[in-house]
């Protein structure tokens, strides 16, 4: 990404953190920070970074170490990012930044308020504390103010470049279903399934699995996060599989539903049911539709079907940079969708003891609708 896209992203979070009474943010989630900076091939797992961004200017600084400064600097030339590898404590090092900046002469005021992540944990914040007071003299306050998904929300809006990067995670992983349904075949394991499904996405240009794939036959489909077994598949069941690609730092995520042999009856029945769920939400998704609606119309529709009580996770979640983001369609969440936001429409109906089903795809809500980037069909998909 051009650093233009770090600089959109870092005012948005200077806009937030004066919202919230701050003069600067304190960026700990290290997805936040990838988003932030719009740095590419620097970040793993590890907790290992912070951002310090100030809401006058134009610039930030992110703290990092030496397993990372050589790339992050690479990544930061041009940009307004400042990469910073002293070798202190996060604490001691906010709370130097935080003293500088009160000392410029463009500081608004005299004190400092600081804007931290709801994601910081317990022990993380004590020391902030403790490092803030011995930082502070009688001429420079500082304090902090809690925010809750003050960057994770921001993230919820897609731009275009990350809704390119998410469409070619999603043509990895259509690639890979093509290729997996001309694999099966009854006598295999789960385990074969999962292997072979998994290898494709890896040979074929990810940067890696967006999350450990599930492959579940039979009675094992009805638990909607199995864990991928040696179970033989067996012909007249159907396999759940739900995968995805991780690509230029963003994820995919589709699920489908295979039949080894005709269905009948009642796991015919299903399958129409949730397809019917699923294309009936993709339709009414648009901006000032709730995540509430559209995961209580996919209920609505099952029940309607005979199979009340069938699904007990949420509709859907939004997806980027991490597999599981907001927003999110369930329940729980009465605000209104905004176009940009990407999620998933997953509907799911589970009978414990003997099979399970789900078929997800994901998309981007638009002005007037909802575009789905998952291309594998909705037909039933009989091996």
């Amino acid at each position: 990404m051009s650093c233009s896209g770090s600089s959109r992203r870092l005012a948005l979070i200077r806009d937030a953190a004066r919202a919230a009474g701050a003069e600067a943010a304190y960026v700990r989630d290290t997805a936040n920070i990838e988003w932030a900076t719009a740095f590419q091939d620097v970040f793993d797992d590890e907790r290992a970074h912070a951002l310090f961004v100030p809401t006058s200017g134009d610039g930030a600084v992110v703290h990092t170490d030496s397993r990372y400064v050589t790339a992050m600097q690479r990544e930061a030339e041009g940009s307004p990012i400042e990469v910073d590898a002293t070798v202190v404590g996060m604490a001691e090092w906010a709370a130097a930044r935080a003293r500088d900046y009160l000392g410029r002469a463009d500081m608004p005021s005299a004190a400092l308020v600081l804007a931290i992540e709801d994601s910081v944990s317990l022990y993380e914040y004590r020391a902030l504390q403790k490092a803030f007071a011995q930082a502070e003299d009688a001429e420079r306050a500082m304090s902090f103010v809690e925010t809750r998904d003050m960057v994770v929300g921001l993230r919820a809006v897609k731009d275009a470049d990350e809704i390119e990067r998410l469409r070619a995670a999603q043509a990895i992983t259509d690639a890979a279903f093509s290729h997996i349904i001309g694999f099966i075949r009854p006598g295999m394991t789960e385990r074969e399934v999962q292997l072979e499904l998994d290898g494709y996405m890896l040979r074929h240009g990810p940067e890696g699995l967006a999350f450990p794939s599930i492959v579940a036959s039979g009675p094992n489909g009805a638990s909607p996060h199995a864990v991928v077994s040696d179970r033989p598949l067996e012909a007249g069941e159907c396999i759940v599989m739900d995968f995805g690609a991780r690509t230029q730092g963003y994820c995919s995520d589709m699920t489908r539903t295979v039949f080894l042999g005709e269905p009948e009856g009642n796991m015919r029945d299903a399958w129409e049911a949730l397809r019917a769920a699923n294309e009936t939400v993709e339709r009414m998704l648009r901006p000032g539709i709730t995540g509430k609606e559209a995961h209580e119309r996919a209920i609505g529709i099952l029940d309607e079907r005979g199979f009340g009580g069938c699904m007990g996770h949420g509709l859907g979640h939004g997806v980027g940079i991490e597999i599981h983001e907001l927003p999110v369609l369930s329940p729980r969440n009465e605000s209104a969708l905004v176009a940009g936001n990407v999620v998933t429409v997953e509907p799911g109906i589970y009978l414990p003891g003997r099979f399970g089903m789900r078929l997800e795809d994901f998309g981007v809500v638009t002005d007037d609708g909802f575009d789905v980037f998952t291309q594998s069909t909705h037909e039933m998909v009989v091996l």
